[in-house]
């Protein structure tokens, strides 16, 4: 098995700068497929009203986004700058509008929780975009649940470790087919809830989030450089809460398709 290292890359690059035989053969022998011992699987999101897929590369989650969800998780949302984490692309699953999926009770925790939340995806990407020009790169929406070991997290974050174990998980990243935004527009407002067993749980508006989507796209992009195939879970409103095997969870946003889900 051949392996590229970094610097062979960036020599490379040099030389294809630089023109001539040598660089074009450089550049040749590393852009040709590489062997591997064994694949690994990509990770696409439906593209509703098409054949198409969109291929995630990165989901990125941001923190205590509403003013109610972040008192009670013990946060001062007047002066807390937004936070973000991240998933792993393998988290997703997918939820067909019109179905009731199976989600399985994850491994380790006593204390499940829901969180339903706005996902946009881009479709460009770059650093440093202004607020007014953030919106161009986002392709599409859809609803998604951030599932959350609450425990787990909780216990890292009193230990001063980092909570990843709580949020990062198999199947941890729900959500339904991206409607284009060609079609469906952008999100300013709309009414977001969360049903259990058809008892409504959250009930916000989504123009009660602390940082919208434009906001949140170029805080982003000031930490990290933005891609096609990126994912943005913008945050959940108040009242999170814990759901059991049986359980069967609802989520809803003005003008896109509701997903049904159940705990298995």
């Amino acid at each position: 098995m051949r392996t590229i290292r970094r610097r062979d890359v960036l020599k490379t690059a040099a030389a294809a700068v630089a023109g001539g035989a040598a660089g074009n053969a450089l550049l040749a022998q590393a852009q040709a497929p590489q062997r591997t011992p064994f694949t690994v699987a990509a990770t696409f999101i439906p593209i509703a009203g098409s054949g198409e897929f969109f291929p995630v590369r990165r989901i990125y989650c941001i923190g205590r986004n509403y003013a109610a969800h972040a008192r009670e998780m013990g946060s001062d949302p007047t002066r807390e700058p937004p936070f973000f984490f991240q998933k792993p692309t393998d988290a997703i699953q997918i939820a067909p509008p019109g179905e009731t999926i199976d989600h399985p009770y994850p491994t380790l925790t006593k204390n499940y929780h829901y969180e339903v939340e706005l996902v946009a995806a881009l479709a460009k990407g770059g650093r440093d975009i202004p607020v007014e020009r953030a919106l161009e790169l986002v392709f599409g929406y859809t609803v998604g649940l951030d599932m959350t070991r609450r425990d787990l997290q909780r216990a890292m974050g009193d230990e001063k470790k980092p909570w990843e174990i709580g949020k990062s998980f198999d199947r941890s990243a729900v959500l339904g087919p991206l409607q284009p935004s060609s079609k469906v527009g952008h999100f300013a407002q709309g009414v977001i809830w969360l049903k259990v067993n058809g008892q409504t749980k959250q009930n916000a508006n989504l123009n009660q989030m602390i940082w919208n989507v434009a906001e949140q796209v170029s805080n982003l992009s000031r930490a990290f450089e933005l891609m096609p195939g990126d994912i943005i879970y913008s945050g959940t409103p108040e009242n999170v809460g814990p759901v059991v095997k049986g359980d069967i969870m609802d989520a809803h946003i003005d003008g896109l398709p509701d997903l049904r889900v159940k705990v298995v």
